[in-house]
């Protein structure tokens, strides 16, 4: 008599209480069958698919080593958490990802109490985390601050602000690193995981602890030297210099797709009194789908297609895009003028400026995931003399608003805002809507704010933006496709329309 097929694990985890139930040898097929239906509902709904197939081990391994919802776990930025959604009762709506009246796209407060803070916004995390683990130290109660945080989040100055005002937290904050894009570490193995939970286990911590205990008790010069001594040998070994100088105990790098090294490495953390605590992991975007994995973007982004053969459903033909056509006549006005220059927060090819970047790659700067940085940045050189354009989604300008404020308008500095995805952006919901630029704009001294009712008003306002140096100017303009007008033949005989 043949086998009866067995119940898929993943169908009987609702939620991370009966994840606790499996035994650890078994949490390699649950992680394999949540990838699995995480392709399958992308598949159908489309969303960012890459960054969740890369935390697939990881989700599972944190949600098996600590007691969520209890211990506060945030994402960063939250379009990594599809697996998470799937584990925490959510599975059986997980096929209405991004869709009107189904699950966002991103964490949402009132969608779970697994969901402690929205985080649509990147680098965020580890500021709400420490919030969370301190209200639980003044209050007396458990919980630990968990925040889980992209190599790309990392390059933006709230995540150091944050580790900066993090000692407090001790123990109740821990900081994971998913290092999936900027190779931040060298190639880890099987030696670099034993060193990972050699050095995270309560018997070192605790040996470190004393030695620290007693070097306080001898002669300052001596007392420097030990000091010196255990920060060198564990940089030599471990890395992670900087955060050990921002008051974190560093551990890592580990692999992110090796459960076997994840889950002592994880419990170890949970258990140590040594905080607040990093632990550096490295994983693969689209990692255990050849399509995504072989996409130069890995899918980070896709519309619905399908599994088998992963190729991805395509949209009809139609007009051009308005960040293309602001791209294209951007390139025109710079062939013209030496003086123009292109700047972008980790949005070359979302705001159109890949093709900038091509055409003029000495006056192209993409400054990370740093919005305030790149409007300051853009204001030194409109006080030198070059005619800057900073090209921001609407909601993402928000971010660098004091900026906006302070180094632009009150000085009144030429510098040339393109502002996309501005008004209602669909899937993305309200967190990326540009439902605010024009009142936060239009209430500031000498600024000039321009809205593009069609592509060729877009090829205009670009135009007569670039000749505008009496004061900051914003051209403002949707996200998709234009309504099919005829572009201007010439852009440099366009005139300030």
């Amino acid at each position: 008599m043949a086998d009866l097929p067995s119940t898929p694990l993943l169908d009987t985890v609702s939620t991370p209480d009966d994840l606790r139930k499996l035994r650890p040898d078994q949490l390699r097929q649950l992680a394999d069958e949540l990838r699995t239906e995480t392709i399958s509902a992308v598949g159908t709904t489309g969303g960012h698919l890459g960054s969740g197939l890369g935390v697939v081990e990881l989700t599972t391994a944190i949600h098996y080593v600590f007691d969520t919802p209890r211990d506060r776990l945030v994402w960063d930025v939250g379009h990594q958490c599809y697996p998470h959604k799937i584990l925490t009762g959510r599975r059986d709506r997980i096929r209405t990802l991004r869709q009107g009246g189904g699950l966002s796209g991103f964490t949402k407060r009132s969608e779970s109490e697994y969901d402690p803070f929205g985080a649509a916004h990147s680098s965020t995390s580890i500021s709400a985390a420490l919030g969370f683990a301190i209200a639980n130290k003044i209050a007396g109660t458990p919980g630990k601050g968990i925040a889980v945080i992209g190599d790309g989040a990392m390059s933006a100055g709230m995540a150091y602000e944050a580790m900066n005002n993090a000692a407090q937290a001790g123990n109740r904050l821990v900081v994971i690193l998913n290092d999936n894009d900027m190779s931040i570490a060298p190639p880890v193995g099987g030696l670099s995981a034993y060193l990972s939970r050699i050095v995270s286990s309560r018997e070192f911590l605790g040996f470190r602890d004393l030695a620290r205990k007693l070097a306080k008790r001898l002669p300052r010069p001596i007392a420097s030297g030990m000091r010196k001594t255990d920060e060198f040998a564990r940089g030599m070994t471990m890395g992670g210099t900087l955060f050990e100088e921002l008051g974190f105990y560093y551990v890592g790098p580990i692999d992110g797709h090796n459960l076997e090294h994840l889950i002592p490495v994880l419990e170890n953390v949970r258990d140590a009194e040594e905080g607040p605590i990093l632990v550096h992991v490295v994983t693969k975007k689209g990692k255990g789908y050849g399509p995504a994995e072989a996409a130069a973007d890995k899918y980070h982004g896709v519309q619905k297609f399908d599994v088998i053969s992963g190729v991805q459903t395509k949209a009809p033909p139609g007009p051009p895009q308005y960040q293309n056509v602001f791209g294209a006549q951007l390139v025109a006005e710079a062939a013209n003028d030496p003086r123009i220059c292109a700047i972008t927060a980790a949005m070359p090819s979302g705001t159109g400026l890949d093709a900038f970047a091509k055409a003029y790659p000495d006056r192209f700067f993409d400054v990370g995931i740093a919005e305030q940085h790149g409007v300051t940045f853009a204001a030194g050189l409109a006080a030198q003399g070059m005619r800057p354009f900073c090209a921001i989604y609407s909601t993402f300008l928000q971010r660098a608003y004091d900026q906006v404020v302070h180094d632009v308008a009150i000085q009144n500095l030429p510098v040339r805002f393109a502002i996309d995805r501005a008004g209602l952006v669909g899937a993305d919901g309200a967190t990326h809507a540009g439902s605010f630029d024009v009142t936060y704009l239009a209430t500031l001294p000498n600024f000039v704010v321009m809205a593009a009712a069609d592509e060729a008003e877009l090829v205009h306002m670009t135009h007569t933006a670039a000749q505008y140096d009496t004061g900051p100017i914003a051209v403002r303009y949707p996200r998709g496709n234009g309504t099919g007008v005829a572009l201007p033949g010439d852009p440099a005989t366009a005139g300030d329309r």
